[in-house]
């Protein structure tokens, strides 16, 4: 199953990707995360280890597995039978604004189950993380 929710940011580039980057900090503007753990130092990275708490789901270790600097990064966090995948883009827009984009992907046996119980929360979640990186970006 794939779930994606964009969001428009009356902010500079740089400013949402830093903020969107940051996962360390996520709890502090966005309600759907409880705590995060980075399991590695540094700025995000190929590699790069983070645990996250949400409320209503499991605790999940999520690996980055791509990245653009500035643009893009794509992380994974597997569980028996399932494999999640999200997505964290940064587009600037022709009238110079910036689209944030979320993406949750859910494959493997056990991955459609997982996303047609999880749906509303998922759809949820990525919706209010927009909405709440929106929010911190153009506050500042």
């Amino acid at each position: 199953m794939r779930f994606e929710s964009s969001v428009t940011v009356h902010a500079p580039r740089e400013r949402v990707w830093e903020v969107f980057s940051d996962v360390a900090h996520w709890p502090d503007w966005t309600p759907t995360v409880d705590s995060v753990e980075r399991l590695d130092e540094g700025p995000i990275h190929v590699g790069a280890r983070t645990r996250i708490r949400q409320p209503k789901l499991p605790v999940a270790i999520w690996e980055v597995t791509e990245l653009v600097e500035g643009e893009y990064f794509a992380w994974v966090s597997t569980a028996p039978g399932i494999r999640t995948t999200g997505g964290h883009r940064v587009e600037e827009a022709a009238d110079g604004t910036v689209v944030a984009t979320s993406t949750i992907v859910q494959e493997g046996p056990l991955g459609w189950l997982f996303g047609k119980l999880y749906a509303n929360l998922t759809n949820r979640y990525i919706t209010l993380e927009g909405e709440s990186l929106k929010k911190i970006c153009e506050q500042q």
